[in-house]
Order: structure tokens, then sequence, then C-alpha cells
């Protein structure tokens, strides 16, 4: 044999000893349940007495650094864990899962191998405790069908305006109700307080005082009022009379499975106790690789005048100070409580000016907020005049939010007074910004170009309204306004305002709108907005015996690098809506029912159950915003659709038409609105990215640890495996 076919002969013995060698050093380490720490790491074996823990959760958290640092990762399927990338600090770090009930801290510094006994519950209602809260709130008995329309407060108790069963869902129960603002189901709404308890009758004058506790309570209480105030109130009382007498769900939340066990998660503390959180934002959303390695801004909304930042490169904090234009713009301050604060009595904790609201941030890392900077009232051009060629075709006399821009280069804000409102803000590929909430049938955009250029806020800035192709001839002409009735020869226009903006691959901006069934707008500029722009009117599928699905009600809304349209539903559902599957006409009288597309919509329902006696609806998660992750910044894959499940606390990323939930399982009570991701390091695999949210609820003091329980911001990581580092 000559050396040529030896060579070769040999390397194949080699190469397969080699392989042998090293599965058999793999099968021995995970047989001895080893795992390689690194120096920035803490790593180990999770057990109890019924031996390894599988899918459970280890919790790193630290005071040591300049705010407080949480990392969580997921056991294996042989109880391993890897906490990666610590910072230098001393921790605690317990054990807390499905079954269990939290183990006692354990003292570590990273580099150190430590494993750790998780404490399996003695019964279940220990176990229970640790569940999220849509486990407790799919509880809730909802009225049965039969019984809508309503029949008003001397029938049934419902308002006659809410015609169907998903209604009073969407109104109360769900995304545009309760849960809009906060998390139901956790300890503190599924118990009532007991300084209510003691001082009123029965349950149902209970849930009356404490749905007008505190400077939302006036807006909670119209809300049971505009939906039947005794029959929402007897609802709500007899979910926790229930609880108080010992009942339990029914249903239980698996443990994580598969890629649920790869994911890293970091929280760091970023704002006092007194405050909520409603959005951030941490890159540019066209380009993720803005602002690497840098800052993350925060929005309060309502509850105080400052951007919260941190920066995780430093594990520090700061704010951004913001001022309105006008020292005489309102402020939330102004809103007294109805009724005391079980936590906070009668004190005004909210007192914002500027309201911000959400972010956009562009090339050169600025942030552009959607943040009030005067009173409602416009300036006088804005309610017409020759200075703005859409003030001489549609004046607008009241507005809200206008725009801070914050540049982190000078460190200087700058107040910008737009006509119409801002409510989410995002970029188009021309550098121009597309707002949301109105006002009513009016669609806003500031050219931040020609700001640059010019400083001039009028001849930046450009509004239309929303005007439907109802004569079919493929431009805009003549229309007839939405209370008039509708001209065949004219267009028509509609009394709209987007919720979500995104604007899409095509140049056209689509919006989410509120309401019942609620819908999808798709805005096309046209090359003179204000005289040109076109608009597509879309429902969600709702009595309509042509679609094979039915749902209600979306709220926030973003749209994939394809161009199709992704929106959580107050039904307990993910949509997505695909144009390009549209087989009816688009423009012409027949586009302008809503329901012309159904073969567009695909209904994804969330997973987990669903509340008590409920039909029209697909479960009981509320979902407050989403994210299409178009680069990849989690590390699940371009274009997954990212939802917040804010009752099932976590994140739902849905790829290849399945849910994978990611859990923030520590502090309970995670809620969030907002979602952004960023790449800090193209080349740094699943270390040099990232999907950021923040805990946004109204009342941060409902969380796990209670009154001086402060929002987070929470980083979400995709590894290879549980045990990646």
């Amino acid at each position: 044999m000559s050396k040529r076919a030896l060579y070769p002969g040999i390397a194949i013995v080699v190469a397969v000893l080699l392989a042998v060698t090293l599965a058999g050093l793999r099968t021995a380490q995970a047989q001895n349940g080893t795992v390689k720490v690194g120096s920035t790491d803490l790593g180990g074996v999770v057990t109890s007495p019924k031996g390894a823990e599988a899918g459970v959760w280890v919790i790193a958290e630290t005071t040591d650094l300049p705010t407080k640092f949480v990392k969580i990762v997921v056991t294996d399927d042989q109880g391993r864990y890897l906490v990666p990338e610590l910072p230098k600090a001393n921790y605690n770090v317990w054990v807390r899962g499905y079954g269990l009930v939290d183990s006692p801290k354990m003292k570590a510094t990273p580099g150190q191998t430590l494993n750790l006994k998780a404490v399996v519950a003695p019964d279940k209602k220990a176990a229970i405790e640790y569940y999220p809260a849509l486990y407790w709130y799919s509880l809730l008995q909802v009225p049965p069908k039969s019984d809508f329309p309503g029949t008003g407060p001397t029938g049934n108790g419902i308002a006659p305006t809410v015609k169907s069963q998903g209604q009073w869902i969407r109104e109360i129960v769900n995304t545009d109700g309760c849960t809009g603002c906060h998390q139901m189901g956790d300890k503190a709404t599924r118990e009532i307080p007991k300084s209510i308890v003691s001082s009123v009758a029965d349950s149902k004058a209970a849930w009356d005082q404490r749905i007008q506790a505190g400077q939302a309570g006036g807006g909670m209480s119209t809300r049971f009022t505009q939906v039947g105030r005794q029959r929402a109130l007897a609802m709500f009382a007899d979910w926790t009379d229930r609880v108080a007498k010992g009942e339990l769900p029914n249903a239980a939340p698996s443990r994580p499975q598969g890629k649920e066990r790869n994911v890293v998660v970091t929280l760091w503390d970023w704002a006092d106790p007194k405050v909520y959180l409603h959005d951030d934002i941490a890159s540019d959303k066209r380009n993720p690789t803005v602002n690497a390695n840098g800052p993350i801004y925060g929005a309060l909304e309502e509850s105080g005048d400052y951007l919260t930042v941190v920066n995780p490169a430093s594990n520090a904090t700061s704010k951004v100070m913001l001022h309105p234009r006008d020292p005489q713009t309102p402020s939330s301050a102004a809103t007294l409580p109805l009724k005391p604060s079980p936590f906070w009595g009668e004190e005004v904790i909210w007192n914002s000016q500027t309201t911000v609201h959400s972010f956009a941030m562009d090339k050169q890392a600025r942030v552009w907020a959607a943040g009030r900077v005067r009173k409602p009232q416009t300036p006088a051009w804005c309610q017409g005049g020759p200075d703005n060629p859409s003030a001489k075709l549609l004046p607008i006399p009241q507005g809200q939010r206008g725009l801070i821009m914050y540049d982190p280069k000078t460190k200087e804000t700058t107040t910008i007074d737009t006509c119409y409102t801002w409510g989410h803000v995002n970029f188009d590929d021309k550098d121009v910004l597309w707002s949301s909430f109105g006002p009513t049938g009016v669609e806003g955009w500031f050219d931040t170009k020609m700001w640059d250029k010019t400083h001039d806020e009028k001849k930046s800035q450009g509004w239309s309204a929303f005007v439907l192709d109802y004569n079919g001839n493929g431009k805009r002409d003549a229309y007839t306004e939405p209370d008039q009735p509708a001209d065949p020869t004219k267009d028509k226009r509609i009394a709209v305002s987007f919720y979500g903006v995104a604007p899409a691959p095509d140049g056209s901006v689509w919006g989410s709108v509120l309401g019942m069934p609620g819908a999808l707008v798709r805005f096309v500029p046209g090359s003179h907005p204000p005289e040109t722009a076109l608009s597509e009117y879309y429902e969600v599928p709702w009595n309509n015996p042509k679609a094979p699905v039915q749902g209600f009600a979306p709220r926030g809304m973003d749209v994939d690098s394809k161009g199709v349209v992704w929106t959580p539903l107050s039904s307990g559902h993910y949509a997505s809506f695909d144009r390009s599957k549209c087989k009816g006409p688009l423009n012409g009288p027949a586009a302008a029912t809503g329901q012309q597309c159904p073969e567009g919509w695909t209904l994804y329902p969330f997973p987990g159950p669903n509340y008590k006696g409920a039909v029209e609806n697909g479960a009981a998660d509320s979902a407050y915003y989403n994210f299409v992750d178009r680069f990849d910044t989690l590390g699940l894959g371009k274009d997954v659709p990212v939802a917040t499940g804010n009752l099932s606390e976590g994140v739902l990323a849905l790829v290849d038409g399945k849910f994978i939930t990611l859990r923030v399982p520590y502090p309970m009570g995670f809620y969030a609105k907002g979602l952004d991701g960023r790449i800090d390091n193209p080349n740094g695999g699943w270390k040099g990215k990232g999907l950021y949210t923040p805990i946004s609820t109204r009342a941060p003091f409902h969380m796990e640890g209670g009154k001086g329980t402060t929002s987070k911001i929470v980083k979400l990581q995709m590894r290879p495996d549980p045990l990646a580092n």
C-alpha cells in the first residue's frame, strides 16, 4: 500500500477516535453535571429531592453596582445552568420555578461554581403563587354571549352601547380596558387591600372604591360607567370573592422548553418608585447598529418630566430633564386622586407637563420624543392661513403633544411645536417622522432633514386627511366628509386616527385604529401629501361570514420587511395582515366597508387559558404592543414578530407559526409596552445584540416587592444553548 493511500486512512481513523473521545468527554461531563464556568460567569447544577431540575430559573441579583442589577437564566434538561457576563460584584443567587418555592439565597461572585438546591412546593397553593397573572385572571367569569347587547341599568346592567361579549372584553377586561395600564391577576389585583375592605360593606363596594383610587381613578371610574358600572363591579367582585374563598387556577403553565431555555434576561432599575415607564428607545429602528453600546432612554408619560437613562456598559443611571416651551402647559399634577390610594394615600405622585409617550432615534443617535410643549390650543397659523399648505386645506384648532428632541452630543433638548398630536413616532427611509394620535381624521409628518436645514417648524411639518378613493379613479379628488352621505362621483374622508404607526418598505405608512372591531389603515402620501394622500381601510374580521377567523381591537402595530403588518388584538390574538393576498378591489365603494379582504388576515391565539364563559375571543392574555425584529436583534431570526405578553409575564415571539414564551419571572409583575432591538457588535454573536423592553405598568408598586419597587429596563438575548458563555 502506498503512503498516499495510507495517510488518508490514518487521518480518518484519528478523526473517528477524536470524535469518539470528545463525545465521551461530553457524555461524562453531562453525567457528572459539570459546567465550564468562566471568570465572569456563575454556573452549576440545580437539583431537588426529585433529581435534576430542568427548565427552572436561576436568578443572580446585586445592589453593589450603581443601580440594582439582575441576570436570569434557565436550566437545561440536566438541571445545569450558566449565568454569563456578570459584572464584578457580590450576588444573591436562588432558584425559582413552577412546582417550586424560592430556594434560600446563596452568596456568590463571578467565576464560581455554585450547585443549588431547589425547594419543591409543599402543596398546590404554595406552588401556584408563582404562576403568571394570566392563570389567575382567567378565573374571571365574563357575561354570557346571550346577555348582549346590554339592556341598561334597569335591565341586565350592561350598557346598550355594548353590543357583544367581545366588545365587553375589549372595553373593560382586556387591553382597551383594565389591562391597558397595568397587570390584572397579580397578587395586588386579585386581593383587595385591607384598607379598602375594612371601610366598606361588601366586595362590590370595595371594587367601587378601589377603581377610584389614585390619580388614574377618574379614568378607571369613567370606563366602568361607560360599560355598565354595577355589572362590571359585580364581575370583578365575584372574581376576587372566589379567590378569597380559595379557588385556584385549573390550568398550569409549563416550564420553559426548547429554545425558551436559551434566553438570558438582564434587568436594571432605572427610575424612582413614584414614576412609571411607557416606552424605551435603544437604536434607530432602520439600522440597529446606531448608538451601539450607548444609553437606553425611557419615557415617563404622565408621571415625570425627565427621560430616565441607563448605560448598560457602566450599569449606571442618569436623567435628561425636560421642560415645555410654555411654562403654563398643563400638568398631570392637577389631576387629584378621587379616592385615597392604598399605597400613596392622597399624595399626588404624578407631576408631568411634557407627558413623553414614545420615541424614535435617528442616524445621529438623537432622540425624538412625543412630548407636550404648550397648552392644547394651537398657534394661529395652524388654524388656517398661507404659512403652511396643510393648514390652508385642513385647519387644526387643538393638538396635544409636539416633539422634544434630545441630542446626546450637545446634551441639549429642543422643543418643536406641531399642530397635530404625537403618540408613537417612527421614521421612514427619507428621515421623515410619522405621527399617531390625530386629531381624528388627520395624519401628520415632520421632515427632520428640512428642520436640520432651516429650523423652521412650519416648513418642516405637514398633515393630511384620511381619504378613501371612493370613486375608484386612482387619484384623490373632492371628498365627502365622514358625516355626509357617500357620493359615487367623489372620494370619501374617514374619521380615524392612528394609534400604532409604522412606515412600510413600499413608501406607504400603516397605522392601527382602535375600536370595535378596529382596523388597519394604509396611508399613501403621493407627490404632494396634503392634497394627494389616499388611504385604504381594513377592519379586523368580525361577524364576517366570509372570514375563516374572527377577532377585534388592535393596539400596537409594526410592519415586517416584506410589508406584512402585525398587530396584537384585544381578542387574545396576534394578527398579521398581508395586503398582497386581497382578492377584491382595493378602491371604490366595495373597499370602503373595511371587510373587503378577510383573506389577508391570519390570527394566532395567544397561548394560555381563556376567561370563564368567553366564546368570542381567543385567549385571556393581554398584549399591549409589538415589534417586528427585522434585523434579528433578539436571536430568533429576521422578521420574527414579538408581542408583550403582559399577563403571561414575558415576551411572546412567533416563530414559524408557533409561540415561544420568554418569561421574566422576577420580580413578578412584568408588564411591557415598548420594545426595541439593538446590535452592539455585528460580529459578536448572541452577546453583541439584544431586545430591550421597559416594565411599563402604571403601578410598579403592584409588583413583587410592593411599595418602593421601581420600573426596570429588561434586556432579552437568545443563546445557542443554555450553557453558552
